[in-house]
């Protein structure tokens, strides 16, 4: 791959790109609506993805920390730091006026967007971009999708996965070397709009099953009992029905089309009411079941034995992974084309 050297870069650089961008990593306690930020990084890159400086901030969750054993943040480590709204304006101000980049990004931006809901605020960020995205658009060989690939095709060392800081790190200096790809080609860069949350409600959340158990609850973190617990994101709600025919099955390499019907199965990085969200403001229809009318099935397991994914084989279903299904939403063909 030939890259821009320093020499030609400031004349063939695309005019209507950003003009700055803030590498983003969070830890978190789940995937969940109510889960929350654990440990926060941030590279600030230039125009042209050079670093201009770091942060990182570990963040008390008010609960327990979730999967220890990947991020490695115990209850003791995080009892004392500050809390969300602690770092908040910091956070902002790293972010503020730059296109928030990130692998898996919506994922992360989800979970800052809850985080700055909670807090009364919001985000200073209009625009992110995702890595598994801009790698697709580069057509990299990768073997998968996983930031160590990324890593490895660019020979990016990491040292610390899953650790915030590091991870951001590893990202930033893969960044780089993909959007100079990207600006010698004339790539268009996949940006995506970011939409702040601000819908709340103080209704109490079902019970939570299966969550860590630390065996002992250090000061400063909230148990089940707690406030925290009084508050969930999102109340659920009666969707809008779809207003667009039905077009039939989607079609491998072409775009979705409005009305056509999707359903999901297992779990997704994303939480799902949000991927649902996008998908019905984009003109799709959610389906509860397969039948031989739905369109597509997203899933990250499709050799899973549930229902849909063995209706989806038997009718012939089309199937994709949710990686492939968010890039699918940015180019949805309007109802009748």
């Amino acid at each position: 791959m030939t890259m821009l050297d320093d020499r030609t870069t400031a004349a063939a650089w695309p005019a209507a790109y950003p003009e700055g961008y803030a590498v983003v990593d969070v830890e978190t306690t789940g995937l969940a609506r109510d889960d929350r930020i654990v440990s926060a990084a941030v590279y600030r890159l230039d125009a042209q993805g050079n670093v201009e400086d770091h942060w990182y901030t570990l963040v008390n969750p008010e609960r327990d920390p979730g999967p220890v054993w990947i991020h490695g943040l115990t209850s003791d480590l995080l009892d004392g730091a500050p809390l969300f709204t602690d770092i908040a304006r910091e956070f902002a101000h790293r972010l503020d006026g730059r296109v928030l980049v990130a692998h898996n990004a919506i994922f992360d931006w989800s979970m800052i967007a809850r985080e700055y809901a909670r807090a009364d605020h919001v985000v200073p960020v209009r625009q992110r971009l995702c890595t598994i995205a801009l790698s697709k658009e580069l057509a990299l060989p990768l073997p998968n999708h996983k930031l160590e690939s990324l890593a490895a095709h660019f020979g990016v060392v990491q040292q610390r996965a899953h650790h915030a800081l590091d991870d951001a790190r590893v990202l930033a200096e893969a960044f780089r070397p993909s959007l100079h790809a990207a600006a010698e080609r004339g790539v268009r860069l996949p940006l995506l709009e970011c939409r702040p949350l601000t819908e709340w409600s103080t209704a109490a959340p079902a019970p939570r099953i299966g969550r860590q158990a630390t065996g002992s609850s250090s000061a400063g973190f909230s148990s089940a009992g707690s406030s925290y617990w009084q508050n969930s994101w999102r109340p659920s709600r009666r969707r809008p029905a779809c207003p667009y025919p039905n077009p039939g099955r989607y079609e491998a390499d072409k775009p979705l089309k409005q009305g056509m019907r999707v359903a999901f199965s297992g779990d997704t990085s994303i939480e799902r009411e949000l991927l649902e969200d996008r998908a019905i403001e984009a003109g799709l229809h959610i389906a509860t079941s397969v039948s031989r009318l739905t369109s597509l099935l997203v899933t990250n397991d499709p050799d899973a034995g549930t229902s849909k994914t063995v209706k989806a084989k038997a009718f012939g279903t089309p199937v994709v992974d949710e990686a492939a299904f968010t890039q699918l939403l940015r180019d949805v063909s309007p109802a009748g084309r």
